[in-house]
């Protein structure tokens, strides 16, 4: 077996430098150390912040190919940053693995036997398209640390539920949002908040916390070896070639009942319809209970008296499609996760998670129609009308936002970018940020090791876009950052209260600007 990961988080680090940096943040170390102005010159500039947040893809999936950043080329420098080992954390694998379950696919059959590297999905012999969707891969709290083996990165195959396809990649030079990037800034250096999924990492986006749930169901508590990873069912295989692992109890919390893993909100929309109560709630042991003890962003902008929205895709009509639902299978656009077909993950939703969004209250319901908003019906007309609040975050509809499974990459980026084009097209965008990230890497191997965190994080590396009339033109950013990083960003330029989980080494997105400019 791989070495714990609870004691090896990573060979990267923050480092003693930019703690203290960071530290002393707001007299200005940071920018003094890069040269760029302080913040109080030029970042109440901008007025409009746009977080647009993706899903799935490790940095090396999606900008492996970009010119300039730390990417597949400088993978290959080195055979130790690519290969991958056996499931005794020692043995390099003589090929990669098959795809489980699509070893007789015309295309995903193909990727079984293929050399011990990573390798271009559009590609000979694999051909597969940017418009395809590709199988999805695991990616949990557990899984992700043990892939990252301390930060040598080399057990994502041996851990997968999906072997090689971990090691693909796509030339991006063709999609759009490769091409922003080459015009603004790109960071390369920038780390999923928390290990493993949406869910978890959703929470990071808005509260840097993972959720807690006290006297969880039994069925839902992980099975821990010594070493603290998921132990192995007595039938999983010795060896990734003959079989993917089995795990003894892959659950949603933690022994000492922490959610990490995919739990439904306690609100419509959810997964899970009402059972026997109120149809705006939802009921059932794989429903998380309201979040009462955790701050979120969106607490302190409140607080200050900032407006902010959380705009959905399919928000209203995966509202009715809750509402309506007396099982599962009522749904018509949550989780029905069909390629091409209108699709709504609501564990990507995280205020819907908390007590503050209560439908039944009054100020529950109050607080839901001033933040909780509907991509088409809200966000479109608000970008138009230039009346966007000082904060936004978006979460694009499931068949557009990245996921594989369910969404492909040609679809979701052309979306994209049309919405960053409506964006400038806004009377907001002379004074806008808008921030392009990913929630995790959705089980993709990147060669790059986190830095040393904490319990939670940070795990893989994502890319991260940042596109402003203020943002370093053709920049390639390598400022160590995190999910977190963003919450910096919002508390930086709103004179926030601080959020506690917000991570002292991580950098705070300033570097990616210049407000020397006029």
């Amino acid at each position: 077996m791989a070495p714990s990961h609870a004691r090896q988080r990573g060979t990267g680090s923050w480092g003693p430098a930019a703690a203290l940096c960071l530290t002393v943040l707001l007299a200005g170390c940071n920018k003094a150390r890069t040269g760029a102005p302080q913040a109080s010159d030029g970042m109440a500039r901008i007025d409009t912040i746009v977080v647009i947040y993706g899903e799935n893809r490790s940095f090396d999936n999606l900008f492996g190919t970009f010119p300039g950043a730390d990417g597949i080329n400088g993978a290959m420098r080195a055979p130790a940053s690519y290969l991958q080992l056996d499931l005794d954390g020692r043995t390099p694998l003589a090929a990669l693995p098959p795809v489980w379950g699509h070893t007789t696919d015309p295309v995903w059959g193909k990727v079984g036997g293929l050399p011990n590297r990573p390798y271009l999905l559009s590609a000979p012999p694999v051909n597969a398209p940017n418009d395809m969707a590709s199988p999805d891969l695991v990616h949990r709290f557990y899984q992700d640390q043990m892939q990252i083996n301390g930060g040598a990165n080399n057990l994502y195959a041996a851990y997968s539920n999906e072997g090689g396809l971990v090691m693909g990649y796509y030339d991006g030079s063709s999609l759009p949002v490769f091409q922003l990037a080459r015009q603004f800034t790109l960071c390369d250096n920038f780390f999923m908040g928390a290990f493993g999924g949406s869910f978890l990492n959703h929470h990071y986006l808005v509260a840097a916390a993972a959720p807690s749930y006290p006297a969880a169901d039994p069925s839902l508590i992980a099975a821990l070896d010594g070493s603290g990873n998921l132990a192995l069912a007595a039938n999983s295989p010795a060896s990734v070639t003959t079989g993917k692992v089995i795990f003894k109890l892959d659950g949603a919390v933690t022994p000492d009942f922490y959610a990490v893993n995919t739990l439904q909100p306690p609100y419509q929309p959810s997964g899970v319809p009402a059972a026997g109560q109120d149809r705006r709630l939802a009921g059932g042991p794989t429903v998380l209970p309201p979040i009462k003890d955790l701050a979120t962003i969106g607490d302190t902008l409140s607080a200050r008296g900032i407006d902010w929205k959380w705009y959905a895709g399919l928000w209203n009509a995966a509202l009715q499609d809750g509402l309506n639902a007396t099982s599962s299978h009522d749904h018509k656009v949550i989780y029905s996760e069909v390629p091409g077909r209108p699709d709504f993950e609501a564990h990507h939703q995280p205020f819907n998670y908390y007590a503050r969004f209560d439908p039944t209250t009054a100020a529950g319901a109050a607080e839901r129609a001033a933040h909780l908003k509907d991509f088409d019906a809200d966000m479109l007309p608000d970008i138009a009308n230039g009346t966007l609040p000082p904060v936004s975050f978006y979460k694009p509809e499931g068949d557009l936002n990245y996921h594989p499974g369910y969404a492909d990459v040609a679809s979701s980026d052309a979306a994209l970018a049309g919405l960053v084009a409506r964006l400038q097209a806004s009377p907001q965008w002379p004074h806008m940020a808008i921030i392009i990230t990913y929630d995790e890497n959705g089980g993709f191997w990147d060669h790059v090791a986190p830095p040393k965190g904490d319990r939670w994080g940070p795990g893989t590396r994502v890319p991260t876009i940042i596109i402003s009339p203020y943002a370093r033109k053709g920049f390639v950013d390598r400022t160590p950052y995190d999910t977190t990083s963003i919450l910096k960003f919002i508390t930086r330029r709103f004179n926030l209260t601080p959020l506690p989980g917000v991570r002292a080494g991580a950098g705070d997105l300033t570097n990616a600007f210049d407000f020397t400019r006029p």
